[in-house]
């Protein structure tokens, strides 16, 4: 195997996060050929001394290694579809383009009936993290694709293997999306709350951080309980928590705030202890997330 500085690599599609990703490359010393659509997004990467294919197809004949980052998986798989002079036999394609499992898995299929190794892969970072270690990358799909390419692949970031299922990639990426949002959603709750005493969001802000930290260290032996699928209130039962709850959707109406989040939290946590769940701990509630929202 090549020495990681000297393998080649292809990156399809730039936007922000391809041209981050394709520079992240030249930076770790990697030949790096690009192509784009809009060509002249390739400018500042040809002046670092990358190549600019003039075809996809010709992308793709420049490495054994493919990067894709186009909007969507259907422009993934019209780009490729469509070009004549696309040859994939042989070649491994990393689809970082955001999208959802039942779409990873199906392009894992389709690249397989062409020939294709494939990693589907989600970038957990912003542009200007892509090459340091802060910018965590996903890989999903079989184990051997992946370390063959894992030294070129650390160029980018922290580079993380999670299965040989191609979909886990994408459910880890929306995983992660619902605890950034709960948090800030949370925050913002709080911070409204205060705002109305006259509490600004920096003054609060420290607080809510060292909360956000505090349940974290929850989170490990909360997880046992849900793989056990045994709840012991160890130390509050769900029945107190739906109690504390009503507190906070009360203050919030009496303050003119928004309540809707606090009221859709009691409300699952009512089905639960309607269930019989009352005296068992909070992550019970894994029952009513685990539903269909229209059950």
């Amino acid at each position: 195997m090549n020495n990681k500085s000297e393998t080649p690599v292809t990156v399809i599609g730039l936007g922000l996060m391809g041209q981050a990703l394709a520079g992240a490359f030249l930076n770790a010393g990697h030949p790096t050929t690009v192509w784009n659509r809009t060509a002249s997004k390739a400018d500042p990467l040809v002046a670092k001394g990358a190549r600019l294919a003039p075809t996809v197809g010709d992308a793709l004949k420049a490495g054994s290694l493919t990067i894709i980052c186009v909007t969507d998986y259907p422009a993934m798989h019209k780009l490729l579809g469509d070009a004549s002079d696309v040859e994939l036999d042989g070649t491994t394609l990393i689809n970082l383009t955001s999208g959802d499992s039942a779409q990873a898995r199906e392009a894992a299929r389709w690249a397989d009936q062409r020939g294709a190794r494939y990693l589907d892969g989600a970038i957990m970072a912003v542009p200007p993290a892509i090459g340091t270690a802060e910018a965590v990358i996903l890989h999903s799909g079989q184990q051997s694709d992946f370390e063959a390419h894992k030294s070129t692949l650390d160029a980018l970031g922290t580079v993380t293997y999670l299965g040989a299922d191609h979909g886990l990639a994408s459910l880890y990426d929306v995983a992660g999306l619902a605890m950034m949002w709960s948090i800030l959603n949370a925050w913002l709750q709080g911070t409204a709350l205060l705002r109305t005493a006259g509490v600004d969001a920096a003054t609060y802000a420290p607080f809510a951080r060292q909360i956000a930290v505090g349940v974290a260290e929850w989170l490990p032996g909360y997880a046992q309980q849900i793989d056990s699928g045994s709840f012991p209130a160890e130390v509050s039962a769900l029945e107190t928590d739906a109690r504390a709850m009503t507190h906070l959707i009360e203050e919030s109406e009496a303050a003119g705030v928004n309540a809707e989040l606090p009221r859709l939290l009691k409300a699952m946590a009512d089905r639960s202890i309607a269930a019989g769940h009352g005296g068992e701990q909070y992550p019970v509630l894994i029952e009513e997330f685990s539903k269909p929202s229209d059950a």
